[in-house]
């Protein structure tokens, strides 16, 4: 009598949280829809730079109000515009069932949320060259410290920008509720982050809010480069924070990333 050895069917191998492959690709072809869209691109590129252009001579009168608060608003408009379009760039491709497509291949959330922070990072990367080189160069910014840490608050603060939009993207169904987001995100974190008035001079509740508001620590660290020649430990701890919230964001953007807009 013989016997038959059956063998069992090889189960296909798991896809890896995070492939460098599939990350580059999708970063890539981010890339390739925002070159034909030339609004992002101006908004990302341009809108903060315009803005400093602004600042700069609406006090003409007085550089040395643009000095104190240049720095920290290098910071912040990179941050609140790559918050902005990213957060409607990733619903745009939810809605249109772009997402739903690529999460049916062999594409894990780890990647794809990878490949919109890579893409959306050059891209910001960018922006805080120029806006940096503006404010420094062609807006007479007065600095203590080195240019290149200033550079790299602002591209930190871009990142994060890009990592809230992409999170908050999750929980909005139209692109006009991404934008309602920035209200209820960006706009406390603005009145809280120092700009206005230390934040020891706040009410003691607005004050402990303000030691776990990422962008606090965005504008202590442009304060630092514009007080101190050298790197602090001031500075250090701030771009972690920073760094690390970002990082954060990102990971709970993958988490909650949704396929489409029911």
């Amino acid at each position: 009598m013989s016997t038959t050895t059956t063998t069992p069917p090889i189960a296909p191998a798991p896809t890896s949280p995070l492939n460098a492959s599939r990350t580059l690709a999708t970063a890539a072809r981010v890339l390739r829809q925002l070159r034909h869209d030339p609004r992002s691109i101006a908004l990302m590129i341009l809108v903060p730079c315009v803005m400093l252009f602004l600042l700069r001579y609406v006090f003409d009168g007085s550089p040395q109000t643009f000095d104190n608060i240049g720095a920290s608003l290098l910071g912040i408009f990179p941050l609140i515009t790559m918050f902005l379009v990213t957060s409607i760039a990733t619903l745009r491709e939810r809605t249109s069932g772009t997402l739903e497509r690529l999460l049916a291949m062999p594409l894990g959330k780890g990647d794809l949320i990878a490949g919109y922070a890579l893409a959306f990072g050059t891209l910001a990367i960018i922006q805080s060259t120029l806006a940096t080189a503006l404010a420094l160069w062609g807006l007479g910014l007065d600095v203590t410290g080195s240019p290149w840490l200033l550079l790299l608050v602002a591209l930190l603060d871009a990142l994060l920008g890009t990592a809230l939009g992409l999170f908050v993207s999750a929980f909005a169904s139209s692109e006009f509720q991404a934008v309602q987001f920035m209200p209820a995100v960006i706009f406390p974190q603005l009145l809280l982050c120092g700009l206005f008035t230390p934040r020891d001079n706040m009410h003691p509740v607005l004050e402990a809010i303000s030691d776990v508001l990422p962008m606090s620590y965005a504008v202590d660290g442009m304060n630092e480069v514009l007080k101190h020649t050298d790197m602090t430990a001031a500075f250090v701890r701030d771009t972690l924070i920073v760094a690390g919230c970002a990082l954060l964001v990102l990971g709970l953007g993958a988490a909650t990333l949704k396929r489409r807009t029911p």
